[in-house]
């Protein structure tokens, strides 16, 4: 298996995206490769360090990079040699295809574009969506969409629900994922018009366990495994849960301190286990779910061993066969609905 990595993308790097990239290969098998795409001055003696004799690893050369706050669509279009662009292509489904998955901590929009500019979609699939791993008090749970579609319709969120089911079974191994709406609340009659379509075609499909809207307060509760939202919603949701669960440890850190600073030397450790169990590196990337082939999205402020969860998390989804249950049940759906 070939996975690429974005070198050049994210805040970190390109110390912490090298680091961590070559630090899996001790995790992958031995018949994996390692691309990593970018600035050759930058990235070989890296290489040279760390992975020195290492013939899993491979470098492609380009010097363009698409910085974080650029216009996605435009910047894909113009930097067609940025490390981003040429990644995608590389992992495209076309003649040029040699690589397996593709990886970046990059601009989060550019990526996206990118993905299904030379990804292109699977069958079936009207809408990718990104799926991020949230990690709760009750295990894993999957939102899907944060950030992909703004402005889904009725049958992108009703897709999403049945790629996010599709995701957490074969990926977390949750054994049958229940599929929750987020509204503004339970009750039936609440909800836009669009938001009671996307409901009434979720609850009509029998391969979904759907148990019908959930609130964002419920998210942590452990009421469902897979949330469906729109893009909006979902990126606001993600970034508060991160914010709020670091301040959180933070002002209990402080707290303990204050009050007996011994007893905050021994309780360290017990908030940074808590903290580990709950922290988004550990998930690594966020997929693309819906393109026609493996798009891992990691946080912009990833660290070495995030880019290093996120090649195993790649080589998993390769190998869970994901993209041909989403698109076989996303044919079975089009084809009850129609």
């Amino acid at each position: 298996m070939r996975i690429g990595v974005d070198v050049m993308g994210g805040d970190n790097a390109p110390d912490a995206i090298l680091e961590g990239a070559i630090a899996s290969l001790d995790q992958i098998g031995l018949d994996d490769e390692l691309v990593l795409v970018g600035d050759p001055q930058v990235i070989n003696p890296a290489v040279s360090q760390l992975a020195a004799g290492n013939d899993r690893v491979t470098v492609v050369a380009c010097t363009d990079v698409i910085g974080m706050d650029e216009p996605p669509v435009e910047a894909v279009r113009s930097k067609k040699n940025s490390s981003l662009a040429v990644l995608a292509r590389m992992a495209g489904r076309r003649a040029e295809h040699t690589l397996d998955a593709m990886i970046s901590a990059g601009n989060t929009g550019a990526c996206v574009t990118a993905a299904q500019m030379y990804l292109r979609r699977l069958p079936n699939v009207h809408r990718p969506g990104v799926a991020v791993t949230v990690p709760t008090f009750c295990g894993p749970v999957v939102l899907i969409d944060v950030g992909a579609n703004l402005e889904p319709k009725p049958h992108h969120l009703a897709q999403y629900g049945v790629m996010g089911e599709v995701y957490a079974r074969l990926v977390l191994g949750i054994d049958r994922p229940r599929v929750a709406l987020m509204n503004v609340g339970g009750e039936e009659q609440k909800g836009t018009a669009e938001m009671k379509q996307a409901r009434d075609t979720l609850r009509a499909n029998n391969s979904l366990q759907f148990v019908g809207y959930i609130e964002g307060r419920a998210v942590f509760n452990g009421e469902a495994d897979v949330i469906v939202t729109d893009g909006v919603v979902g990126n606001v949701m993600i970034k508060l849960a991160e914010g709020l669960s670091a301040g959180i440890f933070k002002a209990i850190a402080r707290e303990v301190s204050e009050i007996d600073p011994e007893l905050a030397a021994r309780f360290e450790p017990v908030v940074k286990s808590i903290y580990a169990k709950h922290d988004y590196h550990e998930y690594g990337g966020a997929p693309l779910l819906g393109v026609n082939g493996v798009c891992l999205i990691c946080h912009g402020s990833s660290v070495a061993r995030t880019i290093t969860n996120a090649v195993l998390r790649a080589k998993q989804f390769v190998e869970s066969g994901v993209n041909q249950a989403i698109s076989q049940r996303l044919g079975i759906m089009e084809e009850a609905i129609a």
